[in-house]
């Protein structure tokens, strides 16, 4: 009984020991809680490098961010500008096709749209014009004439988001309006340079034996007796004086910019009156034909003559208005500011002169004009050096001009010092109005 009793015991034992060693394994899809632990670990971990590679995505969207900040830099620098351009005369007009010319390259060169309006006089027209240009989309006005100012003035002050540009006034550096600019250039430095021009041709004829030296006589066709119109006869009557020192100037105003008729009659006045030779600041065919006709040499403005005067055209010089119709494009395409009262140089190729016409200058003249020309430019000589004039017989070593323009035109600045007149110095447009000796005014046109 006790054998089968122990029998029976050992028979549970090993039953027992067996139900222990045959516990099943999870299920796949089952989860204990450290295997669970251990998974979501191993899950972090497989993780961490899906974090590393969504990286790239983040830099690939840097070109993006880079080209949309590029096109807003892009956008500040290159404003959308329309420029409109009011002109005195057409293309007729060599002073007005000098204009023409400059603008057409100017805005080819920046790639931008323009409108030119051609024919508008001094008068409330020009005002009109510019109203119109505006309401065209023009962002950019420019004017050419010397008249057209107060009425360029009178709109920039209603238009303040517009840039008004105008050529030749006076009014910009005293008007306080932040949107109106005047522009000029040292053309007096360009007359100067003609001047030297005639000077060695008179001199050619005088040893020629065509004329003595006491008979030495030049004739000068100008619009008005403005200080603009003084200042370039005045320039170029000086630098025929300095290789000619006998020689002596008429001058016969026309009253107007642009009449070739009375053009060409001043021009036979000062002809019969026994000039040798004529220059001009006036904008016609009408005084370098009269001296085509007549085998007179001429010294022309603005631009060559030499296809309709090949015998008697020498040079010419004019302001080349490129230069500063690129820049106030510039401007306004950056949204920099434009000078308020700009002045061309020689430096800025804002002054320039035309081929010498060989046929008839006097030999040697362009070799003169380029020696002369370095000298301008580095400032060894002066134009208006007051050693070279007198007026009334007496130096001059003191004059207070009429810069700032009042009603009554009466002086109030010093522009005299180092020994000479400082011209377009304090404002872009000339102010030199002297009448100096060695010059006769044959009548006045205001």
């Amino acid at each position: 009984m006790k054998k089968l009793l122990a029998l029976l015991l050992a028979a549970v034992l090993v039953l027992s020991m067996a139900a222990c060693g045959s516990t099943p394994a999870p299920a796949a899809d089952d989860k204990t809680p450290a295997a669970e632990a251990e998974a979501d670990t191993k899950e972090a971990e497989e993780a961490e490098p899906a974090e590393e590679e969504a990286e790239p995505a983040e830099e690939e969207t840097e070109p993006a961010e880079e080209a949309e900040e590029a096109e807003e830099e892009e956008a500040a620098e290159g404003a959308e500008v329309k420029v409109g351009f009011i002109f005195l005369h057409d293309e007729n007009s060599t002073y007005d096709k000098n204009f023409m010319d400059a603008a057409k390259a100017a805005c080819e060169a920046q790639g931008v749209e323009y409108i030119q309006k051609t024919g508008i006089p001094e008068t409330n027209e020009c005002y009109e014009a510019a109203c119109d240009l505006i309401d065209h989309g023009c962002n950019v006005i420019f004017a050419d004439s010397f008249g057209h100012e107060s009425f360029m003035l009178q709109a920039a002050k209603e238009y303040p988001e517009v840039q008004f540009c105008h050529a030749t006034g006076t009014m910009a550096h005293t008007a306080g309006v932040a949107n109106y600019h005047n522009a000029f250039a040292s053309i007096y430095q360009g007359r100067f340079l003609a001047g030297v021009a005639a000077g060695m041709k008179i001199n050619e004829m005088i040893e020629a034996g065509e004329f003595t030296e006491d008979e030495a006589l030049m004739g000068y066709v100008g619009a008005y007796t403005y200080a603009e119109v003084i200042s370039g006869y005045t320039s170029f009557y000086l630098g025929a004086k300095s290789v000619c020192p006998t020689v002596k100037m008429q001058v016969q105003f026309t009253g107007s910019w642009y009449d070739e008729t009375l053009e060409k009659e001043a021009a036979q006045t000062l002809l019969n009156n026994g000039c040798i030779l004529i220059s001009q600041h006036a904008d016609s065919m009408g005084a370098p034909t009269a001296c085509e006709e007549a085998g007179v040499p001429n010294v022309s403005y603005n631009g060559s003559t030499v296809s309709a005067c090949p015998n008697t055209f020498i040079v010419s010089s004019r302001i080349n208005w490129e230069p500063y119709m690129e820049y106030m494009i510039e401007c306004v395409k950056k949204g920099e500011a434009i000078d308020t009262d700009w002045v061309g140089t020689l430096e800025t190729g804002s002054v320039v002169l035309t081929e010498v016409n060989e046929q008839a200058a006097a030999a040697g003249t362009q070799d003169a004009i380029d020696k002369l020309w370095a000298e301008l430019n580095d400032g060894s000589v002066k134009v208006f050096d007051t050693a070279n004039f007198t007026v009334d017989g007496k130096a001059v070593d003191s004059y207070m001009a009429d810069v700032d323009t009042d009603e009554n035109y009466e002086g109030d600045t010093e522009v005299i010092s180092d020994g000479y007149f400082h011209e377009s110095e304090y404002r872009s447009a000339p102010y030199f109005d002297l009448q100096i000796d060695g010059i006769e005014l044959l009548n006045a046109a205001f």
